[in-house]
């Protein structure tokens, strides 16, 4: 799982998998400008990325956030002054819950960790989107899309079309379950395969884990709709033993389930 170093999956479009949450993230190169997507979970883990990053490239970057969870968010403070983009309900949910992540994150790290968390500054996002935006990073087209509801309610992916690379954010999760914690289990499936339908490409970068291609994402994207059906079956039948069924670990199945009660409780 630990590997630190840079993998260059399409023509300067690079990924580091990270040890701490098994977490991506990706560097795309044009010429005098990068791309950063997100910035882990500390200042000091972000430190390590710039040093990194730096390994690749001296230019200037502008950093995307993928979504609203500490992990791909904390280290933004490290790499400004630059532009910041997001989802605008990232940028919201950053402004409303941002301390309340680091409080919480703060109480679950070992205590050799607390000062690491204490002394991270959370800092927003300053330019937003609500459906796709495209910058020029170096004469290179990147392109930024929200589909919808899924893993969040503000997930965004980022399309390299000259490299056929599609950073999916945590759409996508490879190596261990998907994380239903603030996610909408009965639209994430709609979300996953209206991403697949826009953008061309076979490599595809998942949040977390190891990289992969259109078939995993379409096989996760089949157990992610399983979830779905199965949770409208014990929603209007009452059974919620059906959990037994479910294609993730029963802990994950119970989330998932929660959560698309909450959505059909309000329809």
């Amino acid at each position: 799982m630990t590997n630190e170093q840079w993998q260059e999956v399409g023509d300067r479009v690079f990924v580091r998998r990270h040890q701490s949450y098994d977490l991506n993230v990706g560097l795309v190169v044009g010429d005098g400008h990068c791309l950063v997507l997100d910035t882990r979970c500390t200042h000091r883990e972000a430190a390590d990325l710039i040093a990194a990053i730096r390994r690749i490239t001296p230019d200037p970057w502008t950093v995307v956030n993928s979504h609203s969870h500490f992990d791909h968010y904390f280290g933004n403070a490290v790499f400004v002054p630059t532009d910041i983009w997001a989802h605008a309900r990232c940028a919201a949910t950053i402004a409303r819950t941002g301390e309340e992540q680091k409080a919480i994150l703060a109480e679950r790290m070992p205590p050799e960790r607390r000062a690491e968390m204490e002394e991270v500054e959370i800092v927003l996002p300053d330019h937003t989107f609500t459906d796709q935006a495209t910058l020029d990073i170096g004469g290179r087209a990147v392109h930024m899309r929200y589909f919808g509801l899924g893993h969040s309610d503000n997930d965004i992916v980022l399309h390299v079309p000259d490299a056929g690379v599609i950073f999916a954010g945590d759409l996508v999760e490879e190596g261990a379950p998907p994380s239903f914690g603030d996610g909408y289990p009965l639209d994430w499936p709609r979300t996953t395969a209206a991403m697949l339908a826009a953008l061309p490409g076979e490599v595809i970068v998942p949040g977390h884990g190891a990289v992969v291609d259109r078939s995993f994402v379409t096989t996760q994207g089949a157990e992610l709709e399983e979830v779905a059906e199965l949770a409208r079956q014990a929603h209007a039948r009452g059974l919620r033993d059906l959990i037994a069924t479910f294609p993730y670990p029963e802990d994950v199945a119970k989330i998932a389930i929660e959560r698309a009660f909450l959505q059909l409780d309000a329809a």
